[in-house]
């Protein structure tokens, strides 16, 4: 069953919207300020995204900004701004497509049923070689030069991360709200702790690092 997030102060255009959706077929989540959403969209992981621009604590695009720093859910924004700076800014953010109210039911549906084509699939679970380890995410298994080495739950998190983006930089904040969640999107002091010690067990050289590289003040690259 396809999740759907669905966030607006409207009570009953919300309410229409979670009966309609879950009629036909979808599991509609629903909150009502942008401080939710997000919360909402880190423990529920929608599918999919439907989202108003005019909420009470923050605008709809700090919404959209804040889902695309760790997430690529297709987002639906739904708004009766009408005017088309507002729809290029929503679309510079990171919204995938612009529905203005009022609106029809099955124009909506027919933008769930496109944004669903659209979505990127998860990648496979990748085992990863180097010169120096093997990788194997599946079943967590990590060996230095053939010797097993234990990573613990949260360095496993972090180089899952890491390594399913090879040679593309993984930002700080994706890297603690996918890891810890948004109550420590700032806690970048947490990300130098555990790259340190996963240079230590992984790296030849932890001093020098080879694989998993720093961009400062950005975040964190591997280079297989």
């Amino acid at each position: 069953m396809i999740t759907v997030l669905i966030v607006d102060d409207e009570p009953q255009l919300l309410r229409a919207l979670q009966i309609n959706l879950r009629t036909h077929g979808y599991r509609p989540v629903t909150t009502t300020d942008g401080a939710s959403a997000l919360a909402a969209a880190y423990e529920h992981r929608p599918d999919l995204v439907v989202l108003d621009l005019g909420l009470p604590d923050m605008d709809g695009v700090q919404v959209i900004a804040g889902l695309r720093t760790w997430s690529q859910v297709p987002i639906i924004v739904l708004s009766a701004r009408h005017g088309p700076e507002d729809k290029v800014e929503a679309l510079d953010a990171g919204a995938d497509d612009y529905v203005t109210k009022p609106f029809g039911l099955e124009e909506l549906l027919a933008r769930l049923r496109a944004a669903e084509r659209r979505a990127i699939p998860a990648p496979e679970t990748p085992v990863v070689t180097t010169e120096h380890f093997r990788l194997d995410i599946a079943v967590r298994k990590a060996e230095v030069r053939g010797e097993l080495v234990r990573l613990t739950p949260t360095e496993w998190k972090i180089v899952e991360l890491l390594v399913r983006n090879p040679g593309r930089l993984v930002g700080q904040q994706k890297l603690l709200l996918e890891v810890w969640g948004p109550a420590y999107a700032k806690e970048v002091q947490y990300l130098r702790v555990y790259l340190n010690q996963l240079r230590r067990k992984l790296e030849p050289d932890p001093t020098r690092p080879r694989f998993f590289i720093t961009e400062s003040g950005m975040g964190y690259r591997f280079e297989p």
